[in-house]
């Protein structure tokens, strides 16, 4: 069993193939966290040190025992109004008005498979694959109760975190802080990664040591956010790609949060995720439940490259879903960057044309092709065809791309709105906005009420009145602000908006793919400002970013590697010079870093050369041919593209027969050295033969040394060797 409750001990261990994790109910019914980390037996309690500290409260039930107090002792449920003074996990409002919770451990059950969360995304596993622990916690004086859950997946090397919190008290309570998962170190020393940016410059690494601070990222803006994406890392100083041991927690949700990892007084540190506790302020009447969103945890005691494997593997088949989680998703060119606003169902059929000429295998039309939508001032919120535009109905138009070979794609935006749409003047309280005030504006839009049912149906009736128009295959699911102005028109407690927007959101995607099954969703928020684990569950691939530069998108998906499969990157070959940076970069170089990711183009092909539509048929062929090892290998960063002149990855087969690697030179010198690439994952004292050159290579001096790059004129060239083992 990979989960084991110790009585003698109250011991609760929970083991995966190379970890575990362990925790102990005390004499007084506290929770303690005693440890985690390398696979290990035995009882850990001895971690646990007592000592009589100064200002450092006692329960009431210790007595004359000054060495007991939760100020000190590592916690898996930290709630606020014990004596604990470093970050909670749980803050209540109590219906006497009072704050604090006080939560003591009641029973335990453990079962078979894993955990659902209703209403959320979360992991999945069947029976054999997974074992559930819940355990049971109250307070005796508010009766409220709360349900730990964890689930253990042991061949992954995944734990899971949630918590389910019911009020069995005679009065209404106030949620104001939530926190999934919680993990506390008696000692080390540590550094917190963490992946910050903007709008097209996402997920940039930084890498700071925890000090005697709090460090703190999250959001504020009703999504996970390009600021800040809701996964941490937690490694030793002297963790490297492939040394030392490293944590991760990644929140399986996608609307406000907030991460912390602080060291305390006595240099023990401790790392919460979980919702963000501003603008929340979530009610519970008698008898009511809420689910706290699942964080993933794992560890590696070898490295971050391990680490990240096992959240790969973790999302790619536990997390993913839909015909396309273990399919080959289709090389698709999209029409924005194409014509933009400027299209007509004449100009979408040649470009269909030329993309069926050239071996692309689906055509996505994007923004302008419903109501009167001329720009981006107008018509979000109308979702009906527009006919006059296309030039007829929208199922003769997808036909026409169905016979030249192509699958139909299309773009939404379904929580739009823009004031001048038809569905704005019907119902202006629809929006979110606050009553007596201008709404804020962003991308000259509002965002429609999803905490609101009614809304919720009437947009999801709209958009499966035009799915059914015809055989459509792709949606590209888009959100292009933040989320302000949080006041529902539906509630008195505007402290719960943020979370049921979420929830109505999980609804509707929920329902479009009971409804439409075969249907491939592709996630976007400009971009990359909803990439997270909760989107994941519903849309297997996510646009990376809104910038597609090929010298850009290298430390992008470099960073986004660190918690998420490279194939749920959407990744496109686009014009130069680059819409985003001007930057003008060989169409090799662009191909060589879209292969890495979700394939695809965002081009105009009639503006090509003969040569590049040569290289389009041949980046396809490439792909076709190295996709299997692409979605089922392992993933090696084997650069740090902000600090090294050459960004380079690789993926290794399971088996380590084959490899695929990848460089581009990001900066050019007179004179330049040689750069060396260190090959991971092969077979030790093994050969292997590249393709393209036929050479044959010693496995071991591959990963000692490396594999020199071309000296060679020019920006930006790119490098592709694929490695297969020689049989000897």
């Amino acid at each position: 069993m990979s989960i084991v409750f110790t009585e003698k001990d109250k011991v609760f261990s929970l083991h995966t193939k190379k970890s575990t994790y362990q925790m102990k109910v005390d004499q007084y019914g506290f929770l303690l966290h005693l440890y985690y980390g390398r696979k290990s037996r035995g009882c850990m309690d001895y971690l646990l040190h007592y000592a009589d500290r100064g200002f450092s409260g006692n329960p009431y039930e210790a007595g004359e025992d000054r060495t007991y107090s939760m100020d000190v002792l590592p916690q898996e449920l930290p709630c606020q109004g014990t004596g604990d003074f470093r970050s909670s996990a749980v803050a209540i409002k109590n219906s006497d008005g009072s704050y604090g919770c006080d939560f003591r451990y009641q029973g335990y059950r453990i079962t078979k498979g894993k955990y659902g969360i209703p209403g959320l995304p979360a992991v999945y596993a069947d029976r054999d694959e997974a074992e559930t622990l819940e355990i049971y916690m109250e307070d005796k004086v508010t009766k409220v109760k709360v349900t730990l859950l964890y689930g253990v997946l042991p061949k992954l090397d995944i734990i899971t975190r949630s918590a389910r919190i019911q009020n069995n008290g005679a009065g209404k309570i106030y949620l104001e802080k939530a926190q999934a998962a919680c993990l506390d170190f008696v000692g080390g020393e540590y550094d917190l990664l963490c992946f910050y940016g903007r709008h097209t410059s996402e997920r940039n690494v930084q890498r700071t040591p925890i000090g005697h601070n709090a460090q703190v990222i999250g959001s504020r803006r009703g999504t996970s956010s390009h600021q800040y994406n809701p996964m941490m890392i937690l490694a030793g100083r002297k963790t490297t790609e492939d040394a030392g041991s490293c944590y991760a927690m990644s929140f399986v949700y996608s609307g406000s949060f907030k991460g912390e990892a602080e060291k305390d007084q006595y240099n023990q540190t401790r790392m919460l995720l979980g919702l963000s506790d501003e603008l929340f302020s979530y009610p519970l009447e008698t008898g009511g439940v809420f689910h706290v969103p699942e964080v993933v945890l794992t560890y590696s005691g070898t490295g971050l490259a391990a680490l990240s494997q096992n959240l790969h593997c973790c999302f790619q088949n536990h997390l993913c879903r839909g015909k396309y989680k273990d399919k080959a998703r289709p090389v698709l060119l999209n029409s924005w960057e194409a014509s933009y606003f400027d299209f007509n169902g004449e100009s979408i059929y040649q470009l269909g044309k030329q993309a069926a000429e050239l071996g692309i295998e689906m055509l996505v039309m994007d923004d302008g092709w419903f109501g009167n939508r001329k720009d981006d001032y107008r018509a979000l919120g109308d979702w009906y065809v527009n006919e006059e535009k296309l030039g007829e109905p929208l199922d003769g138009l997808v036909k026409k791309i169905n016979e030249l070979g192509l699958k139909f794609g299309i773009w939404f935006e379904p929580e739009g709105i823009n004031e001048d749409s038809d569905l704005f003047r019907a119902h202006p309280d629809w929006a979110l906005t606050i009553p007596g005030r201008d709404p804020m504006r962003s991308r000259n839009q509002l965002l429609l009420d999803f905490s609101r049912k009614e809304v919720v149906d009437h947009v999801f009736e709209q958009m499966c009145r035009v799915l059914d128009q015809g055989n459509i295959e792709y949606v590209k699911w888009d959100l292009n602000r933040s989320l302000s102005d949080c006041f529902s028109r539906n509630t008195a407690d505007q402290g719960r908006v943020q979370y049921d927007y979420m929830i109505g959101l999980y609804d509707f995607l929920e329902r479009l793919l009971q409804r439409y099954p075969d249907l491939l969703l592709e996630g976007c928020s400009g971009g990359g400002g909803r990439f997270d684990a909760g989107m994941l569950y519903y849309s297997p691939q996510i646009w990376c970013s809104d910038n597609s530069d090929a010298i850009e998108r290298v430390s992008i998906q470099y960073g986004t590697s660190f918690g998420y499969p490279v194939l749920t990157m959407g990744a496109h070959v686009s014009a130069v010079p680059n819409h985003q940076t001007g930057r003008v970069t060989p169409f090799h170089t662009r191909g060589v870093v879209a292969m890495s990711g979700a394939f695809g183009y965002e081009l105009d092909p009639k503006k090509l050369s003969k040569e590049e539509k040569q290289a389009i048929r041949e980046q396809i062929r490439e792909y076709k041919q190295y996709g299997s090892l692409m979605q089922k290998g392992l993933y090696y960063r084997l650069t740090n593209p902000a600090k090294e002149e050459v960004g380079a990855w690789e993926f290794v087969s399971q088996d380590g027969d084959e490899a695929l690697v990848s460089a581009v030179m990001l900066k050019v010198h007179g004179n330049m050295p040689v750069s060396y690439i260190r090959l991971k994952g092969l077979k030790p004292d093994s050969l292997y033969r590249e393709q393209k050159s036929g050479k044959v290579y010693p496995s071991d001096a591959l990963m000692e040394m490396g594999i020199p790059l071309p000296v060679e004129m020019g920006e930006y060239r790119a490098y592709q060797m694929y490695f297969i083992k020689v049989e000897e």
